[in-house]
C-alpha cells in the first residue's frame, strides 16, 4: 500500500539513526526524498559521534532500494540560507514539496549547575532555531503549491515532560511543541497540517552509548548495553526498553498521509507509556 505515491517529503537529519529511518520509509509507502544532514560533528556533543557523509550515502542507497528519487545535500539546520538552498535544489529536481520532516536534532547531557554555553546554545540552535529554519525553508514551496500538505515535527517525551540532566535538550523539545501548536493554527487555511512526534528513548546512537547507560544506572562504574536494558524498561508501561526508529516512522507516515487529513495541532507519543507512568 503505496500512501504517499507521486509525494515529496523533505526530511532533516536524515544521515542515520530516526532520520534514516524516516526517509526510508515514507520512500517506501511511495515518496521521493529531499534528504539533508550536517554530516559532521557539533563540538559541544560528546556523548556519542555524528553522522558522516558514508552514512548519508547509506540513506540514498535505502531510499533507491524502494525506486523512488532522493536528491542528499550535507548542510547545518542552523544555516537558513543553505537550507533555503538545499530545499530549492530538491524542489527544482523532484517538482514540488508534500511533506516535512524536521528530525535533525543533538543531545548532550549534564546537570543544570554543569551546561556550558557552548552547549546550551548548540542544542537550541539545532532543535529549535534549526526546526523553525527547515519550517521557513518549506513553505514557500507548500503554499504556493495550493494543494496542502503535512508538517511533522519530531519532539520527544521531553517535549511534554521534564527529563533530569537534559534542561536544554528538554527546553528546545517543549518550543518544538509550542512551535507546532502555532503553526497548526496559522497554516490550516493552506489546508497544511502540522503535528508533532513524541518519541521514548529510540534505539540509536543518541542513547546507546556509556554516558546514557550510565545515568540509568550511576552507581555501576561499567555501564553497558545490556546492563542498562532493566532501567530503561522501568520508565515504561509496556515492558520494553526503547522503541526502534521503525516505530517513530510508522507514526510519521501516518500523520503524512491521507489517513491523518483532519489531524492537525496534536502531539502523538510514541512512548510504550512513558508519559502515564
Amino acid at each position: 500500500m503505496r500512501r504517499l505515491e507521486g509525494k515529496v517529503a523533505f526530511v532533516t537529519g536524515a544521515a542515520r539513526g530516526q532520520g534514516r529511518s524516516h526517509a526510508v520509509r515514507l520512500a517506501e509507502e511511495g515518496a521521493d526524498i529531499i534528504a539533508v544532514d550536517l554530516c559532521g560533528p557539533v563540538p559541544s556533543v560528546t556523548c556519542y559521534p555524528p553522522a558522516t557523509a558514508d552514512d548519508l550515502k547509506q540513506t540514498v542507497a535505502e531510499v533507491e532500494f524502494y525506486g523512488r528519487k532522493i536528491v542528499p545535500v550535507q548542510v547545518d539546520v542552523r544555516d537558513a540560507d543553505a537550507l533555503n538552498g538545499a530545499v530549492a535544489e530538491g524542489v527544482d529536481v523532484l517538482g514540488r514539496l508534500d511533506i516535512v520532516v524536521a528530525n535533525a536534532g543533538i543531545l548532550e547531557l549534564d546537570p543544570v549547575t554543569s551546561v556550558g554555553a557552548d552547549s546550551w546554545r548548540d542544542i537550541i540552535d539545532i532543535n529549535l532555531t534549526g526546526v523553525w529554519n527547515t519550517v521557513q525553508a518549506a513553505l514557500p514551496h507548500m503554499t504556493s503549491q495550493g494543494s496542502g500538505g503535512s508538517i511533522v515535527l519530531i519532539s520527544s517525551t521531553a517535549g511534554l515532560k521534564g527529563l533530569a540532566n537534559a534542561a536544554p535538550y528538554t527546553a528546545s523539545k517543549h518550543g518544538v511543541v509550542g512551535l507546532m501548536k502555532t503553526l497548526a493554527k496559522e497554516l490550516g487555511d493552506y489546508w497544511i497540517r502540522v503535528n508533532t512526534v513524541n518519541p521514548t528513548n529510540v534505539n540509536t546512537d543518541m542513547i546507546q552509548n556509556d554516558r546514557v547507560w550510565g545515568l540509568f544506572q550511576p552507581a555501576n562504574p561499567n555501564p553497558t548495553l545490556e546492563s542498562a536494558k532493566a532501567a530503561f524498561t522501568s520508565v515504561s508501561v509496556l515492558p520494553t526498553p526503547w522503541v526502534e526508529p521503525v516505530d517513530v516512522s510508522n507514526a510519521v507516515v501516518f500523520l503524512a498521509s491521507d489517513e491523518a487529513r483532519y489531524i492537525t495541532g496534536v502531539s502523538l507519543p510514541v512512548d510504550s507509556g512513558f508519559l502515564i507512568k
